[in-house]
Parts: structure tokens; C-alpha cells; sequence
């Protein structure tokens, strides 16, 4: 075996973990049928095996010469397990729930699911993309509590998301966004949670990219130690300089949790040296007003999104842990390595969960997709997901709800982190997913692409769903 420090894999193989001679890697549920895919193994028939989770027995499904498969007749709210095998060779056996989901599967991982355990069990980080070929990349990673959390799977759209397929698998990568910079596809990401800061670089449109370079060391975030944290945000570009947000700290850290921090480069600088990018002194969280004033000194602050406001100041936009209140922190784009200062607070319905702030050239709104906190006495529930627009960047409303599931568990339904791109008339989105019995609204088993239709026409307040 020799040594290698490749960060791209078609797929990634742990030592000593059973991974299946054929690699299953993709799989979607629907009501009554499950499909899901395979990277062919070179073999002429394969052969489909299936059982409900409940039964001792697997029965066959059928055979194809193709590397999917789709079984059908199942029955909806039910678990089931399958494999596929091809002569000597099997795949691990895998596991799904029939029942209804929301927009489109890009993929799907059940919650006792162990294919991923090796990094984690539940899929987080959704960053979607379109590359300058034409085609749309979405990612996702794998987490867990007190797991590795350091792989990223990639999926490829050739028909603007009516169908997705598997493309490849970066490691170690996590919190993961990909961007478009002069034409050409990267991935920025931490190594693992609170790990170090990483870029790199494809030129073959995600199959494979270029071994990751460390921008920014950081520690393993467990026991209290601080690292890098981050979220799929947009990069912005502004005054001749890339700009993106991440933070410093961990969730352990009893003095702090997050202080806030933004990275730049000058947009003609090689993105993979180092030395190109500056690093803004992190900022922690102070009781910077009355508002605040009565809030703890770790009080969350996390996952910044950037956006340039209507006076042309580049802004930081940030969770925060007040009702409806989201933090906004000033970047100083004349001295590059000074800290964010505080300028106030904003008035915004969807800061309990990560959120996208983005500026629509077309209609000069400001548009985010965010999950509703609708209850000052309930801040964690994430079953009401809506399309939010601004003006001014101080006064929200609701242009309509995407998800609306308040109808359904908050305990076991949530849409969150989404990420999106305009596309003329249209908003494309990513969402990371949990519905159909997820492990909990957090732990998502889906990652959904969808699509709001004339998004700029919709009118405000409409409250039926997409």
C-alpha cells in the first residue's frame, strides 16, 4: 500500500471497514418504492435482494444490467433493508422508510443507516452550486455526536435538478461550500468540526480535486478546545476582494462560544496559497447594548452571512440567540485583519437556525430562506420554512412559506440550513431535511432541492406552501 494525500475519492474506503464490494451510492425513498444506485462493478447482471426491516428473510427483487434499481409495491411508513450482488461481489446492506418527502431527493440516509459511521450518521452542510459547464453540484456531509464528521458527498444535476447522480466524495471535509472563482470549481471546508481551514480545487467539475491546502489551523473541538467553525455561506465579492465569514470556538468553550471572524483575498490572488488570504481578529460576544445587556457572556453567536448593505459597507449578519433579533457586525474592508464592530441588532424572524442573506440584483431586495422561530417560548422548532425579504436590511416580511409542517412533530420534522442561488425568475435551494421519522428535526436523513417559481411575483404574506 503506499501513501497518498489525495482529498477526492470515487468513493472512500476506510481501512478495515466493511464498505461492500459494490458501493450503493445513492438512495431516495418515495411512498410505496425505494430506487436507489450503484457505481458499477464491472459486472454483466446484478442481482436485487429485499426484506422489511421487521422479517427475517430477503426476497429477491429482480435482476438488471443497469447500476440502479428501483423496488416497488413497498408500503408507506415502513422500514426496509436491501442489497445488490453481482457473482462473488455484495454490497452492504442498506436501509430506507417509504413515505412522503418534500421537492426533490438528491439523497437520503436513514438514521440507523451505518454505511457513513465512520464519519456520521445523519446528513448536514448543504451547499448547491452551478457550474459554469451548466450542470448544478450539490454537497452534503455526514455527522454525529462524538463521531469523525469529516466526509462530504457530492451529487451532479444535468437537467436543473429533475434527477440527480453521484459524482464523488471528498475527505477530510466538513462544513463544506462549494464556489465558482474566475470559471473554475472549489471547495472551502474545515478538515472536521472546530479542525483546520481548507481549500481546494476541481477542474474536471467535482470528480476529482486537488489536494486540500490549510489556510487556518485549528484543534479537534472537543473538552472545551477552540477551532475553526463554519457554514456553507456565500462568498461575496466586493471592492476587489473575496470576502467569506467563519468563526472561532466551540460550543465546549465555557468562557465563549463563537467569536466572529471574516477571510478575504484580493480576487487576482492564487486562491490556493496561503498567503493570499487575510484573517480578521476574532471577535467575541460582548454586551455591546441594553438589549443584550442582560445575556450571558457565552451567549450564541454563530454562522455570519455576509451581504452588502444598502450603503455599500460590507456586513456581517449573524445567529444570535435573542428572539427575532439577528447581530450585525460592520467588516472593516481598509484594514483586513482588524475585528468586526459591533452595529447593531436586526429585527429577524428566522435567527435560531443558520440562514443565507442574499442581494437580488433584479429587484434590489434582499432575500433569505430561513426557519421560523414562531414562538417566543419555542425557539428550537424548525417544521416552518419560508421565503423572507428585505429592502433595508432592518424590516423582514414573509413572502410566502416553502415548508409549512407545524401540523407534524416538531420533535421529528425540521428544514434548515438552506442554501440558494437565483436563476432568473426562479430560487433554487438546497435544505437539509428531516421528515418521514428522522432520528430527531436536527439529525436530517434528507437533503431536498427544490425550486420557488417566479419568486419575485409571489405576493407578500401568501401562506400557502410551494
Amino acid at each position: 500500500m503506499k501513501g497518498t494525500n489525495t482529498w477526492s475519492y470515487h468513493p472512500y474506503r476506510p481501512l478495515l471497514t466493511d464498505v461492500g464490494d459494490i458501493y450503493i451510492c445513492r438512495v431516495v425513498p418515495y411512498i410505496d418504492k425505494i430506487r436507489f444506485e450503484w457505481l458499477d462493478a464491472g459486472e454483466e447482471i446484478y442481482s436485487i435482494f429485499f426484506k422489511k426491516r421487521s422479517e427475517t428473510d430477503f426476497f429477491k427483487a429482480g435482476e438488471t444490467k443497469n447500476d440502479y434499481f428501483m423496488i416497488e409495491g413497498l408500503e408507506c411508513e415502513t422500514d426496509y433493508e436491501f442489497y445488490v450482488t453481482a457473482k462473488s461481489k455484495k454490497s452492504r446492506i442498506r436501509l430506507a422508510r417509504c413515505g412522503r418527502s418534500v421537492g426533490t431527493t438528491v439523497n437520503y440516509l436513514h438514521p440507523d443507516d451505518e454505511a457513513y459511521s465512520f464519519s456520521g450518521r445523519y446528513l448536514c452542510s448543504p451547499s448547491l452550486v452551478r457550474h459554469p459547464e451548466g450542470f448544478l453540484l450539490a454537497s452534503m456531509d455526514l455527522f454525529a455526536g462524538n463521531s469523525p464528521q469529516n466526509l462530504t458527498l457530492i451529487f451532479r444535476s444535468d437537467d436543473d435538478g429533475e434527477t440527480w447522480h453521484y459524482v464523488s466524495e471528498l475527505t477530510p471535509c466538513f462544513w463544506g461550500k462549494m464556489f465558482i472563482h474566475k470559471g473554475e470549481l472549489y471547495m472551502l471546508a474545515c478538515s472536521t468540526e472546530y479542525g483546520d481551514l481548507l481549500i481546494g480545487k476541481s477542474t474536471d467539475g467535482g470528480k476529482s480535486f486537488s489536494s486540500p491546502v490549510c489556510l487556518l489551523r485549528g484543534s479537534n473541538g472537543k473538552n472545551g478546545n477552540s477551532g475553526v467553525h463554519k457554514n456553507p455561506q456565500n462568498v461575496v465579492y466586493h471592492n476587489g476582494r473575496l470576502y467569506c465569514t467563519l468563526e472561532w470556538g466551540s460550543w465546549a468553550n465555557k468562557d465563549y462560544c463563537h467569536a466572529a471572524m471574516v477571510m478575504s483575498c484580493n480576487v487576482d490572488d492564487d486562491l490556493l496559497i496561503p498567503e493570499s488570504w487575510s484573517f480578521s481578529e476574532p471577535l467575541k460576544f460582548s454586551h455591546w447594548c441594553d438589549e443584550v445587556s442582560s445575556l450571558p457572556k457565552n451567549t450564541m453567536m454563530i454562522e455570519g452571512t455576509l451581504t452588502v448593505a444598502p450603503d455599500g459597507r460590507l456586513k456581517n449578519i449573524m445567529r444570535f440567540g435573542k428572539y427575532h433579533r439577528a447581530l450585525i457586525l460592520d467588516v472593516d474592508t481598509e484594514d483586513h485583519e482588524a475585528p468586526l464592530k459591533f452595529d447593531g441588532l436586526m429585527e429577524f424572524p428566522g435567527n435560531y437556525s443558520k440562514f443565507m442573506i442574499k442581494k437580488d440584483s433584479v429587484s434590489g431586495y434582499y432575500y433569505s430562506i430561513a426557519t421560523i422561530a414562531y414562538s417566543e417560548n419555542d425557539t428550537r422548532s424548525r417544521n416552518l420554512l419560508a421565503l423572507l425579504r428585505s429592502r433595508d436590511l432592518s424590516k423582514w416580511e414573509t413572502v410566502c412559506n416553502v415548508y409549512d409542517h407545524r401540523h407534524e412533530s416538531k420533535e421529528k420534522v425540521g428544514f434548515q440550513y438552506v442554501d440558494f442561488e437565483f436563476e432568473g425568475e426562479d430560487i433554487i435551494f438546497l435544505c437539509r431535511t428531516a421528515l418521514n421519522d428522522a432520528h430527531n428535526y436536527h439529525d436530517a436523513n434528507y437533503s431536498i432541492f427544490d425550486r420557488i417559481k417566479d419568486f419575485r411575483n409571489i405576493n407578500s404574506n401568501k401562506s400557502e406552501n410551494i
